[in-house]
């Protein structure tokens, strides 16, 4: 190897990948809904578009049927391609969610949350680790707006991979110091920060602010400052234990498979816990959610029986139990 050439980090890559497969569990159906809901409203065509999602909950393959032919005729809505970009990517879709993007790119490109979204469908349909078409998005979306939470995250996670270390946890930990009270993703960020800051011994302490508590009704700022619901489908996934140092060291050397294999094992625990602990309503919505983003809808609908077993009665929670599931394509 070159001598001149910065010796590659050994452990940032596959470390990145496991952070990047955890924030792709972060309260990403609930999000989608809402935004959602806020276009159909906003649009007097589209609120009255009989094809539209109704109800309190609008499952995905609706809202793409509904997105789709609403976008047909009116393929200027820079809006409509931005949410259907988005569901494509909750359902996997990824090289349609990137073109969906770039419609609405082509239409808005002064929009940073567009931009961002674009990279981090690149970031997870990629190898691993941060693309380089990933990066231009988010360098995009920073020049566009500084303070997009999605591309700083992301240009962090790429500033580990790349060994600059402190300089991912500076960013991460400012993150975490402007995150809005409540912000769904800001626990998988302190989790990064813990981890990161272990594995390079760089020391944080006093540098990460007490968490901070909204009350439910105001829980809001998902990555890019999108809001989440307050019903069944606010939960985020900040319940599944995540990896151990052991697991980040053990991943060093895990192929793509292997280290599906250990996010699996994270979710496992998490149902564990719900087996010893049953009366748990968000824990129930998040491991729907997981095992749904793991692509196992059959486990998906038996967390929402044994959940449902587990209060029945309780008509309330069972309600919630029933609107997160639909909202997440389980039922």
């Amino acid at each position: 190897m070159n001598n001149s050439e910065p010796a590659k980090p050994r452990f940032t890559l596959s470390f990145g990948r496991v952070a990047l497969l955890l924030a792709a569990l972060i309260a990403v159906v609930a999000v989608g809904i809402t935004q959602y809901r806020k276009y159909k409203s906003a649009d007097p065509e589209t609120s009255t578009d009989s094809s539209a999602p109704a109800g309190p909950v609008a499952d995905v393959a609706t809202m793409i049927a509904s997105l789709e032919k609403r976008l047909q005729s009116n393929p200027n809505d820079a809006e409509g391609w931005n949410m259907l970009g988005w569901s494509y990517y909750s359902t996997g879709r990824y090289a349609d969610s990137a073109a969906a993007y770039r419609h609405a790119i082509d239409i808005d490109p002064k929009n940073a949350t567009y931009w961002s979204a674009l990279g981090e469908v690149e970031v997870l349909s990629g190898p691993g680790g941060i693309t380089p078409k990933a990066t231009e998005a988010f360098g995009k979306a920073l020049a566009i707006d500084p303070k997009d939470f999605r591309a700083r995250y992301f240009m962090g996670v790429k500033k580990d991979q790349d060994g600059k270390h402190q300089e991912a946890i500076d960013d991460w930990i400012a993150l975490v110091q402007e995150a809005p009270a409540g912000a769904p993703w800001e626990d998988a960020v302190r989790d990064l920060i813990d981890k990161a800051s272990k594995e390079h011994k760089i020391d944080v302490a006093g540098r990460v602010p007490p968490k901070r508590v909204a009350p439910m009704a105001d829980v809001g700022g998902g990555m890019g400052g999108m809001p989440v619901t307050g019903s069944g489908a606010q939960v985020a996934t900040d319940g599944i234990p995540g990896p151990s140092a052991g697991d980040m060291q053990a991943a060093a050397g895990m192929t793509t498979g292997q280290q599906n294999e250990m996010i699996a094992g994270m979710v496992g625990r998490l149902a564990a816990r719900l087996k010893a602990n049953p009366k748990d309503g968000d824990g129930w919505i998040r491991l729907m959610r997981a095992r749904m983003v793991l692509n196992d809808p059959a486990a998906a609908r038996q967390a929402l029986a044994d959940g449902k077993a587990a209060f029945a009665g309780d008509k309330a929670e069972l309600a919630r139990l029933d609107e997160a599931a639909k909202a997440l394509g389980v039922q």
